[in-house]
Protein backbone atom coordinates (compact mmCIF):
# COMPACT_ATOMS: atom_id res chain seq x y z
CA UNK A 1 0.00 0.00 0.00
CA UNK A 2 1.68 3.30 -1.35
CA UNK A 3 2.14 6.43 1.46
CA UNK A 4 0.50 10.24 1.17
CA UNK A 5 2.39 13.00 1.26
CA UNK A 6 2.12 13.61 4.98
CA UNK A 7 2.99 10.03 6.17
CA UNK A 8 6.30 10.18 4.10
CA UNK A 9 7.38 13.46 5.63
CA UNK A 10 6.78 12.59 8.80
CA UNK A 11 8.32 9.24 8.18
CA UNK A 12 11.39 11.36 7.25
CA UNK A 13 11.42 13.60 10.18
CA UNK A 14 10.97 10.40 12.72
CA UNK A 15 13.71 8.75 11.10
CA UNK A 16 12.07 5.85 10.25
CA UNK A 17 11.23 3.69 6.68
CA UNK A 18 7.33 4.33 6.99
CA UNK A 19 4.56 5.31 9.03
CA UNK A 20 0.94 4.31 9.56
CA UNK A 21 -1.81 6.87 10.33
CA UNK A 22 -2.61 5.87 14.70
CA UNK A 23 1.19 5.55 15.16
CA UNK A 24 2.67 7.35 17.82
CA UNK A 25 6.41 8.82 17.20
CA UNK A 26 9.33 11.20 17.90
CA UNK A 27 9.10 13.98 15.92
CA UNK A 28 12.49 16.24 14.96
CA UNK A 29 11.61 19.64 14.36
CA UNK A 30 12.76 21.82 11.87
CA UNK A 31 10.94 24.83 13.25
CA UNK A 32 9.25 26.42 16.01
CA UNK A 33 7.11 29.66 15.68
CA UNK A 34 5.62 31.43 18.28
CA UNK A 35 4.30 34.85 18.65
CA UNK A 36 2.74 38.29 21.05
CA UNK A 37 -0.13 36.08 22.46
CA UNK A 38 1.53 32.18 23.08
CA UNK A 39 5.15 32.73 23.03
CA UNK A 40 5.18 34.53 26.75
CA UNK A 41 3.40 31.23 28.26
CA UNK A 42 5.35 28.98 26.13
CA UNK A 43 8.70 30.71 27.46
CA UNK A 44 7.60 30.76 31.27
CA UNK A 45 6.33 27.12 31.11
CA UNK A 46 10.22 26.20 29.40
CA UNK A 47 12.05 28.43 32.17
CA UNK A 48 9.66 26.28 34.88
CA UNK A 49 10.79 23.24 33.14
CA UNK A 50 13.94 23.58 32.33
CA UNK A 51 15.76 26.08 34.39
CA UNK A 52 16.80 29.08 34.68
CA UNK A 53 20.10 28.47 32.59
CA UNK A 54 18.11 26.32 30.39
CA UNK A 55 19.70 27.34 26.75
CA UNK A 56 16.98 26.98 23.69
CA UNK A 57 17.91 23.73 21.59
CA UNK A 58 18.50 25.31 18.43
CA UNK A 59 18.75 29.24 18.03
CA UNK A 60 18.43 29.09 14.21
CA UNK A 61 15.29 26.97 14.27
CA UNK A 62 13.14 29.40 15.98
CA UNK A 63 10.92 32.30 14.25
CA UNK A 64 8.86 34.80 16.75
CA UNK A 65 6.73 37.24 15.36
CA UNK A 66 4.59 39.83 17.12
CA UNK A 67 1.45 40.30 15.24
CA UNK A 68 -1.47 40.13 17.09
CA UNK A 69 -2.01 42.75 19.59
CA UNK A 70 0.52 45.14 18.67
CA UNK A 71 -0.62 49.09 17.03
CA UNK A 72 -2.51 49.54 20.83
CA UNK A 73 -2.00 51.28 24.15
CA UNK A 74 -2.87 48.49 25.93
CA UNK A 75 -0.17 47.58 28.90
CA UNK A 76 -0.83 43.82 29.00
CA UNK A 77 -0.24 43.71 24.99
CA UNK A 78 2.99 45.96 25.13
CA UNK A 79 4.30 43.97 28.59
CA UNK A 80 3.97 40.56 26.00
CA UNK A 81 6.26 42.14 23.08
CA UNK A 82 8.62 43.36 25.77
CA UNK A 83 9.02 39.60 27.52
CA UNK A 84 9.53 38.17 23.69
CA UNK A 85 12.07 41.18 23.00
CA UNK A 86 13.96 40.42 26.16
CA UNK A 87 14.35 36.69 25.18
CA UNK A 88 15.41 37.08 21.96
CA UNK A 89 17.91 39.10 23.48
CA UNK A 90 18.87 36.88 25.90
CA UNK A 91 19.47 33.79 23.79
CA UNK A 92 20.36 36.07 20.50
CA UNK A 93 17.55 34.86 18.56
CA UNK A 94 18.03 35.32 15.21
CA UNK A 95 14.85 35.54 13.59
CA UNK A 96 13.08 38.04 16.25
CA UNK A 97 11.17 39.85 13.98
CA UNK A 98 10.13 43.19 16.57
CA UNK A 99 7.59 45.43 15.77
CA UNK A 100 8.83 49.26 15.81
CA UNK A 101 11.82 48.55 13.67
CA UNK A 102 12.38 47.41 10.09
CA UNK A 103 12.31 43.99 10.96
CA UNK A 104 9.05 43.97 11.64
CA UNK A 105 6.80 41.46 8.80
CA UNK A 106 3.53 41.33 10.02
CA UNK A 107 1.46 38.31 10.58
CA UNK A 108 3.38 35.22 11.03
CA UNK A 109 1.70 32.81 8.88
CA UNK A 110 2.23 35.00 5.65
CA UNK A 111 5.68 36.50 6.88
CA UNK A 112 6.68 32.36 7.34
CA UNK A 113 6.23 32.26 3.71
CA UNK A 114 7.72 35.19 2.06
CA UNK A 115 10.58 35.06 4.70
CA UNK A 116 11.73 31.52 3.66
CA UNK A 117 10.69 29.43 6.95
CA UNK A 118 8.42 27.54 4.11
CA UNK A 119 10.60 24.47 3.13
CA UNK A 120 8.74 21.26 1.50
CA UNK A 121 9.60 18.59 3.18
CA UNK A 122 10.16 19.55 6.89
CA UNK A 123 8.50 19.34 9.76
CA UNK A 124 7.38 23.02 11.86
CA UNK A 125 4.50 23.61 14.86
CA UNK A 126 3.74 27.00 16.08
CA UNK A 127 1.41 28.35 19.09
CA UNK A 128 -0.82 29.12 16.53
CA UNK A 129 -3.62 26.46 15.30
CA UNK A 130 -3.68 28.32 11.79
CA UNK A 131 0.15 27.27 11.58
CA UNK A 132 -1.31 24.60 9.13
CA UNK A 133 -1.29 27.37 6.61
CA UNK A 134 2.19 26.61 5.68
CA UNK A 135 1.18 22.99 4.27
CA UNK A 136 0.51 25.22 0.99
CA UNK A 137 4.42 24.63 0.60
CA UNK A 138 4.23 20.78 0.86
CA UNK A 139 5.66 20.89 3.98
CA UNK A 140 3.95 19.04 7.77
CA UNK A 141 2.77 22.26 10.35
CA UNK A 142 0.57 22.60 12.37
CA UNK A 143 -0.07 24.12 15.90
CA UNK A 144 0.22 22.99 19.27
CA UNK A 145 0.04 24.38 22.92
CA UNK A 146 2.29 26.58 25.09
CA UNK A 147 3.28 22.91 26.98
CA UNK A 148 4.01 21.42 23.45
CA UNK A 149 5.70 24.53 22.65
CA UNK A 150 7.82 24.53 25.52
CA UNK A 151 9.24 20.86 25.09
CA UNK A 152 10.36 21.60 21.67
CA UNK A 153 11.86 25.05 22.65
CA UNK A 154 13.89 22.54 25.39
CA UNK A 155 14.90 19.49 23.13
CA UNK A 156 13.82 20.03 19.59
CA UNK A 157 11.30 16.94 19.98
CA UNK A 158 7.57 16.20 20.08
CA UNK A 159 5.68 12.97 20.56
CA UNK A 160 2.76 12.86 17.98
CA UNK A 161 0.33 10.95 16.82
CA UNK A 162 0.26 10.01 12.86
CA UNK A 163 -2.78 11.71 11.42
CA UNK A 164 -5.25 10.16 8.51
CA UNK A 165 -5.28 11.46 5.23
CA UNK A 166 -8.22 13.21 3.78
CA UNK A 167 -8.11 13.97 0.01
CA UNK A 168 -10.09 17.12 -1.67
CA UNK A 169 -10.03 17.29 -5.93
CA UNK A 170 -11.29 19.87 -7.34
CA UNK A 171 -11.26 19.57 -10.88
CA UNK A 172 -12.31 22.45 -13.88
CA UNK A 173 -10.73 25.65 -14.49
CA UNK A 174 -11.92 28.22 -11.20
CA UNK A 175 -14.48 30.56 -12.08
CA UNK A 176 -13.79 34.24 -12.26
CA UNK A 177 -16.46 35.00 -9.79
CA UNK A 178 -14.94 32.04 -6.89
CA UNK A 179 -11.68 32.48 -4.98
CA UNK A 180 -9.85 29.57 -2.35
CA UNK A 181 -12.30 30.39 0.22
CA UNK A 182 -15.31 29.58 -1.16
CA UNK A 183 -13.66 26.27 -1.73
CA UNK A 184 -13.12 25.99 1.68
CA UNK A 185 -16.31 27.33 2.87
CA UNK A 186 -17.62 24.36 0.49
CA UNK A 187 -15.78 21.89 2.39
CA UNK A 188 -16.83 23.25 5.80
CA UNK A 189 -20.46 23.37 4.55
CA UNK A 190 -19.90 19.32 3.65
CA UNK A 191 -17.79 18.30 6.70
CA UNK A 192 -18.93 20.58 9.19
CA UNK A 193 -15.98 21.90 12.25
CA UNK A 194 -15.63 18.76 13.18
CA UNK A 195 -15.37 16.62 9.73
CA UNK A 196 -11.91 16.08 9.62
CA UNK A 197 -10.47 16.32 13.53
CA UNK A 198 -6.97 14.82 13.96
CA UNK A 199 -6.85 13.88 10.15
CA UNK A 200 -4.50 15.48 7.73
CA UNK A 201 -6.72 17.56 4.61
CA UNK A 202 -4.90 17.01 1.43
CA UNK A 203 -6.14 19.58 -2.00
CA UNK A 204 -5.13 18.61 -5.28
CA UNK A 205 -7.41 19.16 -8.76
CA UNK A 206 -6.64 21.32 -11.72
CA UNK A 207 -8.27 24.68 -9.90
CA UNK A 208 -5.44 23.91 -7.42
CA UNK A 209 -2.71 23.84 -9.86
CA UNK A 210 -4.06 27.32 -11.23
CA UNK A 211 -4.20 29.05 -7.85
CA UNK A 212 -0.96 31.37 -7.10
CA UNK A 213 0.68 30.49 -3.75
CA UNK A 214 -1.03 33.09 -1.57
CA UNK A 215 -4.49 31.68 -2.76
CA UNK A 216 -3.51 28.30 -1.79
CA UNK A 217 -2.77 29.22 1.72
CA UNK A 218 -6.08 29.85 2.34
CA UNK A 219 -7.49 26.24 1.40
CA UNK A 220 -4.72 25.00 4.18
CA UNK A 221 -5.03 28.08 6.30
CA UNK A 222 -8.50 27.19 7.10
CA UNK A 223 -8.16 23.14 7.48
CA UNK A 224 -7.99 23.30 10.84
CA UNK A 225 -11.79 25.27 10.98
CA UNK A 226 -12.70 21.55 9.60
CA UNK A 227 -11.07 19.96 13.03
CA UNK A 228 -7.64 18.78 10.87
CA UNK A 229 -4.04 18.37 12.18
CA UNK A 230 -3.09 20.15 8.78
CA UNK A 231 -3.61 20.34 5.41
CA UNK A 232 -1.13 19.97 2.87
CA UNK A 233 -0.43 20.80 -1.10
CA UNK A 234 2.57 18.45 -3.17
CA UNK A 235 4.97 21.39 -4.31
CA UNK A 236 4.63 21.92 -7.89
CA UNK A 237 6.29 24.54 -10.61
CA UNK A 238 4.48 27.17 -8.91
CA UNK A 239 5.76 26.54 -5.72
CA UNK A 240 9.51 26.21 -7.33
CA UNK A 241 8.90 29.62 -8.83
CA UNK A 242 8.06 31.26 -5.15
CA UNK A 243 10.49 29.76 -3.26
CA UNK A 244 13.38 30.43 -6.04
CA UNK A 245 12.38 34.06 -6.14
CA UNK A 246 12.86 34.39 -2.13
CA UNK A 247 16.32 32.67 -2.63
CA UNK A 248 15.15 29.10 -1.07
CA UNK A 249 16.35 26.37 -3.21
CA UNK A 250 17.63 23.42 -1.51
CA UNK A 251 14.40 21.19 -0.21
CA UNK A 252 13.15 17.53 -0.83
CA UNK A 253 9.85 17.02 -2.46
CA UNK A 254 7.17 14.50 -1.16
CA UNK A 255 4.38 13.35 -3.45
CA UNK A 256 1.59 11.04 -2.24
CA UNK A 257 1.27 7.40 -3.98
CA UNK A 258 -1.05 6.51 -6.62
CA UNK A 259 -2.23 3.89 -4.07
CA UNK A 260 -2.00 5.47 -0.78
CA UNK A 261 -4.68 4.93 1.53
CA UNK A 262 -7.10 7.77 2.78
CA UNK A 263 -10.34 7.56 5.30
CA UNK A 264 -11.74 9.81 2.77
CA UNK A 265 -12.15 10.86 -0.85
CA UNK A 266 -14.22 14.05 -2.22
CA UNK A 267 -14.04 14.79 -5.48
CA UNK A 268 -16.17 18.91 -6.71
CA UNK A 269 -16.26 20.34 -9.63
CA UNK A 270 -16.06 24.21 -9.30
CA UNK A 271 -18.38 25.26 -12.53
CA UNK A 272 -21.03 23.78 -10.04
CA UNK A 273 -19.87 25.83 -7.50
CA UNK A 274 -21.05 29.12 -6.54
CA UNK A 275 -19.99 32.39 -4.07
CA UNK A 276 -20.56 31.07 -0.34
CA UNK A 277 -20.60 33.04 3.20
CA UNK A 278 -20.43 31.02 6.57
CA UNK A 279 -23.28 32.73 8.54
CA UNK A 280 -22.97 33.27 12.07
CA UNK A 281 -21.77 32.02 14.50
CA UNK A 282 -19.62 29.20 13.07
CA UNK A 283 -17.63 28.38 10.31
CA UNK A 284 -19.71 25.46 8.80
CA UNK A 285 -23.24 27.70 9.09
CA UNK A 286 -22.20 27.86 5.07
CA UNK A 287 -24.81 29.40 2.70
CA UNK A 288 -24.77 30.58 -1.05
CA UNK A 289 -24.46 34.15 -1.45
CA UNK A 290 -27.23 33.98 -2.94
CA UNK A 291 -30.01 33.01 0.00
CA UNK A 292 -28.06 35.49 2.09
CA UNK A 293 -28.28 38.41 -0.62
CA UNK A 294 -29.94 41.81 0.72
CA UNK A 295 -28.38 41.31 4.50
CA UNK A 296 -27.52 44.84 5.83
CA UNK A 297 -24.29 45.06 6.97
CA UNK A 298 -22.41 47.69 9.14
CA UNK A 299 -18.89 46.86 8.82
CA UNK A 300 -16.68 45.56 5.70
CA UNK A 301 -13.46 43.62 6.73
CA UNK A 302 -10.43 42.53 4.32
CA UNK A 303 -7.54 41.25 6.07
CA UNK A 304 -5.97 38.33 8.40
CA UNK A 305 -3.80 35.39 7.86
CA UNK A 306 -6.63 34.42 5.44
CA UNK A 307 -7.74 37.19 3.47
CA UNK A 308 -5.19 40.10 4.11
CA UNK A 309 -2.79 38.56 0.81
CA UNK A 310 -1.54 40.23 -2.28
CA UNK A 311 -4.47 37.58 -4.05
CA UNK A 312 -7.02 38.66 -1.99
CA UNK A 313 -6.12 42.41 -2.55
CA UNK A 314 -6.52 41.53 -6.18
CA UNK A 315 -9.43 40.06 -5.79
CA UNK A 316 -11.26 43.03 -4.12
CA UNK A 317 -9.39 46.05 -6.31
CA UNK A 318 -11.51 44.20 -9.68
CA UNK A 319 -14.95 45.08 -8.06
CA UNK A 320 -13.59 48.33 -5.76
CA UNK A 321 -11.77 50.19 -8.83
CA UNK A 322 -13.90 53.31 -9.24
CA UNK A 323 -16.35 52.73 -6.92
CA UNK A 324 -17.44 53.73 -3.42
CA UNK A 325 -18.42 51.85 -0.94
CA UNK A 326 -21.51 52.47 1.40
CA UNK A 327 -20.69 50.64 4.56
CA UNK A 328 -17.01 51.31 6.34
CA UNK A 329 -14.35 49.00 4.87
CA UNK A 330 -11.42 48.04 6.34
CA UNK A 331 -8.05 47.20 4.20
CA UNK A 332 -5.20 45.87 6.73
CA UNK A 333 -2.34 43.86 4.55
CA UNK A 334 -0.87 40.89 6.64
CA UNK A 335 2.36 41.88 6.09
CA UNK A 336 4.71 44.80 5.04
CA UNK A 337 5.55 43.09 2.48
CA UNK A 338 1.70 42.78 0.81
CA UNK A 339 1.61 46.57 1.51
CA UNK A 340 4.34 47.47 -0.39
CA UNK A 341 2.93 45.00 -3.13
CA UNK A 342 -0.28 47.38 -2.74
CA UNK A 343 1.52 50.05 -3.62
CA UNK A 344 2.96 48.61 -6.36
CA UNK A 345 0.51 46.35 -8.06
CA UNK A 346 -2.04 47.84 -10.30
CA UNK A 347 -5.42 47.31 -12.02
CA UNK A 348 -6.59 49.77 -14.80
CA UNK A 349 -3.51 51.76 -14.08
CA UNK A 350 -4.00 52.57 -10.30
CA UNK A 351 -2.30 51.01 -7.68
CA UNK A 352 -4.53 48.88 -5.78
CA UNK A 353 -3.78 51.29 -2.21
CA UNK A 354 -5.03 54.02 -4.54
CA UNK A 355 -8.06 52.14 -5.33
CA UNK A 356 -8.77 51.59 -1.97
CA UNK A 357 -8.10 54.96 -1.03
CA UNK A 358 -10.49 56.47 -3.43
CA UNK A 359 -13.28 53.85 -2.89
CA UNK A 360 -13.02 55.22 0.70
CA UNK A 361 -12.19 51.68 2.91
CA UNK A 362 -9.93 53.02 5.67
CA UNK A 363 -6.53 51.53 5.58
CA UNK A 364 -3.99 50.86 8.58
CA UNK A 365 -0.54 48.90 9.37
CA UNK A 366 -0.06 45.58 8.91
CA UNK A 367 -1.16 42.97 11.96
CA UNK A 368 -4.01 40.31 12.82
CA UNK A 369 -6.06 43.16 14.07
CA UNK A 370 -9.36 42.46 14.51
CA UNK A 371 -9.59 38.71 13.67
CA UNK A 372 -9.14 37.83 16.93
CA UNK A 373 -10.73 40.78 18.39
CA UNK A 374 -7.93 42.39 20.35
CA UNK A 375 -8.71 45.15 22.47
CA UNK A 376 -10.79 48.29 22.79
CA UNK A 377 -8.68 50.19 20.77
CA UNK A 378 -7.73 47.34 17.93
CA UNK A 379 -8.87 49.09 13.75
CA UNK A 380 -11.76 47.53 12.41
CA UNK A 381 -12.63 45.82 16.02
CA UNK A 382 -16.71 44.87 16.11
CA UNK A 383 -19.13 46.60 18.52
CA UNK A 384 -22.88 45.97 20.13
CA UNK A 385 -25.04 45.12 16.99
CA UNK A 386 -22.33 45.14 14.02
CA UNK A 387 -23.24 42.94 11.25
CA UNK A 388 -19.69 42.30 9.82
CA UNK A 389 -18.75 40.26 6.78
CA UNK A 390 -15.02 39.61 6.68
CA UNK A 391 -12.62 37.80 4.73
CA UNK A 392 -10.96 36.23 8.16
CA UNK A 393 -11.49 32.56 9.19
CA UNK A 394 -13.89 32.50 12.14
CA UNK A 395 -17.09 34.11 13.09
CA UNK A 396 -17.75 32.68 17.12
CA UNK A 397 -19.69 34.94 19.20
CA UNK A 398 -16.95 37.89 20.36
CA UNK A 399 -14.02 36.34 17.99
CA UNK A 400 -13.67 39.82 16.17
CA UNK A 401 -14.84 41.95 19.50
CA UNK A 402 -18.46 42.14 21.08
CA UNK A 403 -20.03 39.13 21.58
CA UNK A 404 -23.07 40.86 20.84
CA UNK A 405 -22.32 41.22 17.09
CA UNK A 406 -22.34 38.85 14.25
CA UNK A 407 -20.15 37.99 11.63
CA UNK A 408 -19.96 36.88 8.04
CA UNK A 409 -17.17 34.76 6.28
CA UNK A 410 -16.77 35.39 2.51
CA UNK A 411 -14.45 35.89 -0.21
CA UNK A 412 -12.52 39.02 -0.73
CA UNK A 413 -15.01 39.44 -3.99
CA UNK A 414 -18.00 38.95 -1.55
CA UNK A 415 -16.91 41.66 0.88
CA UNK A 416 -16.05 43.87 -1.62
CA UNK A 417 -19.47 43.86 -3.43
CA UNK A 418 -21.13 44.24 -0.10
CA UNK A 419 -18.92 47.09 0.66
CA UNK A 420 -20.52 49.03 -2.52
CA UNK A 421 -23.88 48.32 -1.59
CA UNK A 422 -24.15 48.20 2.03
CA UNK A 423 -25.79 44.91 2.33
CA UNK A 424 -24.60 41.14 1.67
CA UNK A 425 -24.22 40.80 -2.30
CA UNK A 426 -23.17 38.34 -4.79
CA UNK A 427 -20.27 39.39 -6.36
CA UNK A 428 -20.85 38.11 -9.85
CA UNK A 429 -23.40 41.65 -10.08
CA UNK A 430 -20.10 43.01 -10.33
CA UNK A 431 -17.70 40.60 -12.67
CA UNK A 432 -20.33 39.89 -15.60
Amino acid sequence: MGKTITEKILAKSAKKETVVPSENVWLNVDLLMTHDVCGPPTIQIWKDEFGDKAKVWDKNKVAIFPDHYIYTKDEHAKRNVDILRNFAKEHNLPYYFDVGTTRYKGVCHVALAEEGFNIPGTVMFGTDSHTCTSGAFGLFSTGVGNTDAAFILGTGKIWEKVPESIKFTFDSEMPAYLTAKDLILKILGELTTDGATYCALEFDGEAISSMEMYERMTLTNMAIEVGAMNGIIAPDEKTKEFLHKIKTVEYEEFFSDTDANYLSQHNFNVDELEPLVAKPHSPDNTDTVKNVQGTKITKCYIGSCTGGKISDYKFAAQILFDRKVKTPTFIIPSTTNVAEQMEAETYKGKTLTDIFSDAGCSMAPPSCAACLGGPIDTTGRSVDNDVVISTTNRNFPGRMGSKKSEVFLASPLTVAASAINGVITDPREFLT
